[in-house]
């Protein structure tokens, strides 16, 4: 061996597939495994490759020195493993490899590519809804893939339809049926070597789609509430799984409206249409908000224009919110408003709306006692 190198016999690549408590499932690489010889410094500048199908795994705690540093292990990560035990299926990670990407919501490093869900009918398809998830995807910096699912149910105009008026938007989507098996083997080669993170409302046929292109994961699927036209959350914590054709899907927790943390001078170039034309022209005043100053590029003659405002609002009140978290006599508090939204409320005077405790009434009404008798 040259150098530093070291025998993969005592420390291994891989990528953790989940997280549960201190412990971490880890899928190594399987190159690693077959050779078992190998240099740390040649493995670490491949940051983020996808393992081979039917990769070994081994269940890891964390070095006490990553603890003490503070270092976080995720979903996605990278990481050096030290002294497997194969017998007991466990080892140790000792190292955390530099991230190329990372989401917050959810936790999960080293992601290609995020996949939006939707269903054009049963639910049946909210435009608005749609633009807010596909703002949080853009917010990301991945690449964003747009599956419409249960195609079935709508005739082929209705189809061109909403395919047209997407594309307006900036995209491309994918038409599919999980239940009658369209177009899945057109997803299968986006997914193909590449972590993607598949994301979306309840009931739009997530679950279904992974059990579809992974048919031993076996997810368990949820039901649209008819009250609600809604469907209901089934997946509980973030996981990777690993697909027979290569390549890792990550499932999400359901959520029915992700949150818009943007600063409003950043939402613009969230919306495709929108930043093509900024592409084109700036605006007259740098610190633009593209809502009827003068000379703007953007204009208002696009569809989303109204939601681009709405968000606007939103983004504008989480700046506001943030400017008062950061000062300590903050007048605001978060409220929320139900359907996923949120809004900030000016907070009551504590001291004059609190109401006095049972405790201090009858602690000043025996002082009262106490002076009248004196």
């Amino acid at each position: 061996m040259k150098g530093d190198t070291v025998s993969t016999a005592e420390q291994l690549l891989g990528t953790v597939l989940a997280v549960q408590a201190n412990f971490y499932r880890v899928q190594l690489d399987e190159e690693e495994r077959e050779q078992g010889a190998g240099s740390k410094g040649e493995n670490t500048s491949s940051l983020s490759p996808v393992p081979c199908h039917l990769s070994p795994t081994l269940l890891c705690t964390r070095r006490t020195r990553l603890k003490k540093i503070g270092q976080q292990v995720m979903v996605g990560d990278r990481v050096i493993v030290e002294e497997p035990d194969w017998s007991g299926g466990r080892g140790a990670i000792a190292e955390v490899l530099p991230r190329q990407s990372e989401l917050d919501r959810p936790a999960i490093a080293n992601v290609h590519q995020i996949l939006l869900v939707f269903a054009v009918a049963d639910p049946p398809l909210e435009p608005f809804q749609l633009s807010r998830f596909l703002i949080k995807a853009e917010s990301t910096g991945v690449d964003v893939l747009l599956c419409l699912n249960k195609c079935d149910l709508i005739s082929p105009e209705e189809q061109q339809e909403i395919s047209d008026r997407l594309f307006a938007w900036g995209y491309k989507p994918l038409f599919i049926s999980v239940q009658n098996q369209i177009n899945i083997h057109q997803v299968d080669e986006f997914l193909s070597n590449k972590i993607t993170v598949i994301a979306g409302p309840s009931g739009v046929g997530k679950s279904s789609l992974i059990n579809g292109l992974i048919p031993d994961v076996n997810l368990r699927v949820g039901e649209v509430s008819g009250k609600l036209a809604r469907g209901r959350h089934t997946t509980r914590h973030v996981e990777l799984f690993e697909m027979p054709s290569g390549g890792l899907l990550a499932d999400t927790p359901g959520f029915n409206q992700p949150d818009l943390d943007c600063s409003p001078e950043e939402l613009i170039y969230y919306f495709p249409e929108a930043r093509k034309r900024l592409e084109v022209a700036s605006c007259r005043f740098s610190d633009c908000l593209h809502r009827d100053e003068p000379d703007c590029a953007v204009g208002s003659d696009w569809e989303r224009y109204e939601h681009y405002l709405e968000f606007l609002t939103d983004a504008i009140a989480y700046q506001n919110y943030l400017k008062q978290q950061a000062d300590p006599e903050s007048t605001l508090k978060l409220k929320s408003k139900g359907k996923g939204q949120n809004q900030y409320e000016p907070k009551l005077e504590s001291k004059k709306y609190r109401r006095v405790s049972r405790r201090v009434q009858v602690q000043n009404l025996q002082d009262f006692y106490t002076e009248s008798e004196d």
